[in-house]
């Protein structure tokens, strides 16, 4: 039973080129340094003691320049190249953290992290395309899937280690190791990944899609995929804004305690991701389904809070959104890409991130407010509310699917 275990683990990860497992090992690089992101809403409220509202205004600049780095990252990249794209917006991105750390004004840093999340953001779309490069289109899901584990191999290092530093120095080795491994991600990824984009091989039926839907702005169910991607991003966004706020504060957690929280979810990831995605893609099971079933679980992680104050409670809504997780992103990226028509990936994959970019910038604003106003309570459960919300909307796209 267990030599089965491992061989079927083993299985989900053959097939896959040289050049794929190089980028994961960069996004490992680069993910591993992004220590910052978890504890940004605790380093403005605690270190340039700022209010709630004001933290809320800041991850919402924090979103819109996420909103324009991916508008900009999909137009540039179909323009320049996915590797030019990466290389720049990386080696920018690294600079950029590290000067932030010496802003320390509200308005400084509304502007400061605006500007560092439009060049980082450049990144995303060019990072999708780029496996239409270095993968071969049956594997694109496994790709993907192992780029994911990296993120999240380097996501569950990255709080963790993030919490030793704030405990034995303070917020600003944050800001310098993030910005050192975005540096040094860009070294590697000149040694080792040499530059290759895929050939557009226009046909007269290279898609199922008819001459409407060839421009993304006539693609209606693709704009309904957007709006359950918004509400998604909208619900999984608050684990690094409120999460670790109402960790510190109700149930009085230390920056390590909750590191190591947040840590489970990228342990878990990188464990279990990648058998799951092999396991559901060889059943041929309905992905659609498997995505609406996952935010059922978003929405489950959150209303789960206000059942009681116990600390299990934390550990169980953690797994509920990590499984989510693992079940939602792969297949809605993988959905994106697979409906983008030859030649405009880089359109269609920048809609997409610009979905998470919007529920950037309303997802921390209005939970801050929320839980300003309301309390925690209230906040979970409209973030509950809005998964079921999803969830409607998922069943009125997979209906607009089989109507076109």
């Amino acid at each position: 039973m267990v030599k089965k275990i491992v061989s079927s683990y083993k299985e989900s990860f053959s097939g896959l080129s040289i050049e794929v497992w190089w980028l994961a090992f960069i996004t490992f690089i680069n993910r591993a340094g992004t220590m910052v992101l978890p504890f940004l809403s605790l380093y403005l409220t605690e270190d340039l003691k700022l209010s709630l509202s004001q933290v809320g205004w800041i991850m919402t600049s924090f979103g819109v320049g996420s909103l324009l780095g991916s508008y900009l990252g999909g137009k540039l990249t179909d323009a320049f190249g996915f590797y030019k794209v990466m290389i720049w917006s990386l080696m920018l991105t690294g600079f950029m953290f590290i000067g932030l750390q010496f802003v320390t004004s509200f308005e400084g840093f509304v502007f400061g992290i605006f500007t560092t999340m439009v060049v980082a953001d450049i990144f995303r779309p060019a990072m999708f395309v780029s496996l239409k490069a270095y993968s071969k289109p049956e594997n694109q899901t496994r790709s993907l899937t192992l780029i994911r584990l990296a993120i999240n191999l380097g996501f569950s290092f990255g709080p963790f280690l993030g919490g030793l530093i704030i405990a034995s120095l303070n917020y600003s080795g944050l800001f310098w190791v993030d910005g050192i491994t975005c540096i040094s991600a860009v070294v590697l990824m000149l040694l080792v990944l040499k530059q290759k984009e895929f050939h557009v091989k226009i046909e007269k039926d290279n898609t199922e899609m008819g001459d409407d839907f060839r421009s993304v702005y006539h693609d209606k169910p693709y704009w309904i995929f957007l709006a359950v991607v918004f509400l998604m991003g909208f619900v999984f966004l608050q684990l690094f804004t409120t999460i670790p706020l109402y960790y510190k504060e109700i149930h009085a957690l230390t920056e390590v305690q909750i590191g190591l929280i947040m840590s489970l979810n990228g342990f878990l990831i990188f464990l279990l991701e990648m058998p799951l995605i092999h396991f559901i893609e060889q059943k041929l099971l309905n992905k659609m389904r498997i995505i609406t079933w996952s935010l059922v679980l978003f929405a489950l992680s959150f209303l789960i809070l206000n059942v009681s104050s116990w600390f299990g409670v934390l550990i169980i809504g953690m797994l509920f959104i990590t499984v989510g997780e693992m079940l939602a992103f792969p297949f809605t990226n993988n959905f994106a890409m697979n409906r983008a028509p030859n030649g405009k990936e880089g359109r269609y994959l920048a809609l997409y991130a610009m979905a998470f970019s919007f529920a950037h910038i309303f997802s921390a604003k209005t939970g801050m407010e929320i839980i300003d106003r309301f309390g925690y309570e209230a906040n979970w459960y409209l973030m509950g509310g809005l998964g079921f919300v999803a969830v409607l909307l998922m069943i009125w796209l997979q209906k607009s699917l089989k109507a076109t």
